[in-house]
């Protein structure tokens, strides 16, 4: 690798984008492949045969021996099976190499094998991928050599889908209809299409390699399920932002070349809060380009920290008492003539279309809280949320000061007259320039935060994919702008309208928005009184996808079924008690094999030395005493809560019926593991360290 990188000729070199298919591609097929993609105009197997041939030609061209269906199922996670291009081989034993516009458009993975919520059964296994043409192919490099993966979507052999990529693109469908109809009642007759437009910050920690392959818990689960706080934690606020360790930095730079290659446009990197903690940002693109990279994103992480002695730990909460890591999705809509539909402007008390869409979306956010806050659930994010390091549990939107002046005014008066200014920041040194200041701060403990010209959601779990957010996002904004919509048309004067609706919306649901701290026990009673829900667990959020509410508003747009709705809400639950049955599963090896008989080793050296010191007159062993005695009772503790762990972990594998295993898994199983934590952390801190059985979280988050 050569050390100064030319990032406008590495970007984009491993992608079949928009300029190699006009370069590569017939006039004919390009523009009708150009149709496909803007207009959803169905693509002929002819066309598609010519794009397969020439997507061949340059994938080979780049190494390329193998393509793949690359999707993404209900487990997380993505998924590929890798074809070669090689055909049967011909009389003279050579072998050609092909790749058909059919073999491009549709794969057939087996659909049982992947969590499908009972919509197929073992002996249904027909399921099918489908090319998305809008998320552009791309070529990966790795172990196995270059592999051609195609992006594309999976459904069942009856339709439903089993991805998170097909009910996204069925969101974007539905906004991007109600959003241009509300524009022409506006007045817009130029724009052609409403795109939801996505940034995702990824949060991640990095660990040495080696001390990772001490920790099985770091193995099985993600995080770290016994650990004593070190001395030093993140109090001292010197990582974030901090000077990147020249380990790290290398790092940073593969992680970079690798990401431009394949198009990804990672644009900032720094130091979190915690120690050993990092971000990654990109630039915005479409939300279904923006999701697909995002998953590329976590992959390059991963393979890239194994190749510099590391190990990448995407955990929502991979030690206590440090920040966790969460992706902060950035939303905005978008036309096709660069329009941004969340743009204040600097007099948004004046700006008509602003203030409606963004009454809409308090709205939508309102109504539908449930679902937002459900689609960032995670059995991980249960410890993150709620913590002075990631927003509360209750969902809330900051709007800052000038929205919220604009919103009371017309709240109030009816009309908004004025908007607060920003002015200038003094910094009272004279070498140093007057900062023009923006009208609002930021809040970082709020969930859903306007930040200028898009709403940050914070709540996402850094491992999961942002697909289910923006699915929610899209569609509930979809519903209300369709409401509105119907308004307008019925309207005998529709610019009064408008205005009876931006004020009847802000007035409504003015008690989603909270400029406050989030993080503040105050705020959790007063959302109480406010009637905001308050859903502290993933198990708590899950039943939010199948309320008739919920059933309704997808059904309308045809975003999911009913069937659909009612099986992710059986994925989640049965995902919820797997995961919670690994951890509780590790606790338990972990203190029956390595914790238990280390401390009795130690406990057996502190005895042995009370009975050798304590056998020569006048010497005192009332410090190995003092510390055998708290030993032995810790230990006993521990044993003790490890038999109670033991048995309702064994009873919660025995229940059949998917919620009630996964509540008592949240109810029971996981208040046994926190109290076998309890007295083994405390054993940690006075057991010998050359004989505690694992690295600490010192090793961990500070030799790296």
């Amino acid at each position: 690798m050569s050390e100064y990188v030319k990032v406008a000729e590495i970007f984009g070199q491993d992608v079949f984008n928009d300029s190699v298919m006009e370069e590569r591609l017939p006039k004919k097929v390009y523009k009708e492949l150009k149709k496909t993609i803007e207009e959803g105009k169905e693509l002929s197997l002819e066309i598609a045969d010519v794009v397969a041939h020439e997507m061949k030609e340059w994938a080979i061209e780049k190494g390329a021996t193998h393509y793949t269906h690359w999707f993404q199922p209900l487990t997380g996670l993505t998924a590929e099976k890798h074809d070669s291009f090689i055909t049967a081989p011909k009389e003279n034993g050579k072998v050609l190499m092909s790749f058909s516009g059919k073999e491009l458009i549709k794969g057939e993975p087996d659909a049982s094998s992947f969590p499908s919520g009972g919509l197929r059964a073992t002996f249904e296994a027909r399921g099918y991928t489908a090319w998305d043409c809008t998320s552009p192919a791309f070529v990966r490099h790795d172990a196995a050599g270059a592999i051609l993966c195609i992006p594309t979507a999976f459904c069942s052999y009856t339709g439903e889908a089993l991805d998170q990529k097909t009910p996204l693109l069925r969101s974007m469908e539905a906004i991007n209809k109600e959003a241009l109809r509300l524009l022409r009642l506006l007045g817009n007759t130029t724009s052609k299409k409403v795109t939801p437009s996505v940034g995702a910050e990824q949060e991640y920690f990095l660990v040495d390699k080696a001390k990772y392959l001490q920790r099985k818990d770091l193995i099985y689960t993600g995080r770290t399920l016994f650990g004593a706080m070190p001395p030093k934690g993140q109090e001292m606020d010197d990582h974030y932002f901090g000077v990147v360790r020249q380990r790290i930095a290398g790092y940073m730079k593969e992680v970079n070349e690798e990401l431009w290659k394949l198009g990804v446009t990672a644009k900032t990197q720094h130091n979190e809060a915690a120690p050993a903690q990092h971000e990654l940002a990109p630039i915005y693109a479409p939300v279904n380009i923006a999701v697909d990279h995002n998953q590329i994103i976590m992959r390059v992480l991963k393979k890239v920290a194994s190749r510099h002695g590391m190990k990448c730990l995407l955990h929502e909460k991979p030690f206590q008492g440090i920040n966790g890591s969460g992706k902060h999705n950035n939303w905005s809509l978008t036309t096709d003539d660069g329009i941004n539909l969340l743009e204040p402007g600097k007099t948004p008390h004046e700006n008509i279309q602003f203030l409606l869409i963004l009454t809409c979306i308090l709205k939508a956010v309102d109504i539908h809280a449930d679902l937002l806050r459900e689609s960032a659930a995670d059995v991980g994010n249960d410890q993150r949320l709620g913590g002075n390091e990631a927003p509360p549990a209750i969902i809330s939107v900051f709007l800052g000061e000038q929205l919220q002046d604009v919103l009371e005014q017309l709240i109030t008066t009816g009309t908004a007259t004025r908007s607060k200014k920003g002015g200038k920041l003094e910094t009272g040194v004279r070498t140093l320039p007057d900062l023009v200041k923006d009208a609002t701060d930021r809040n970082r403990t709020s969930p859903f935060a306007f930040t200028g010209n898009k709403f940050e959601f914070r709540m996402v779990g850094s491992r999961d994919s942002v697909a289910a957010c923006n699915i929610v996002l899209n569609t509930i904004t979809a519903e209300v702008f369709q409401e509105v919509n119907e308004r307008l048309e019925k309207a005998e004067d529709r610019d009064l309208e408008i205005h009876d609706i931006i004020k009847e919306f802000a007035a409504e649901h003015q008690r989603i928005v909270f400029n406050g701290n989030g993080y503040s026990k105050e705020w959790e009673e007063e959302a109480k009184r406010r009637g905001l829900s308050n859903l502290p667990t993933m198990v708590d959020t899950i039943p939010a996808l199948t309320t008739p509410k919920a059933v309704k508003l997808f059904e309308n747009f045809k975003v999911f079924n009913r069937a659909e709705l009612e099986s992710r809400a059986e994925i989640q639950y049965e995902s919820y008690a797997k995961a919670v049955n690994i951890e509780a599963r590790t606790m338990i090896n972990m203190a029956t094999k390595q914790i238990i008989p280390a401390v009795i080793r130690y406990t057996t050296v502190l005895a042995d030395s009370i009975h050798s010191v304590g056998s020569i007159e006048g010497m005192d062993v009332s410090v190995q005493t003092e510390i055998l005695k708290k030993c032995t009772d810790y230990l006993r503790e521990a044993k003790e809560a490890l038999n109670d762990l033991t048995e309702v972990t064994d009873i919660a594998a025995e229940m059949e019926d998917g919620r009630d295993r996964a509540v008592y898994y949240q109810k029971t199983v996981f208040p046994a593991m926190n109290r076998l934590r309890r007295p083994v952390d405390e054993l940690e801190i006075l057991v010998d360290k050359k004989m505690w059985p694992m690295p600490s979280y010192g090793d961990l988050i500070f030799e790296v």
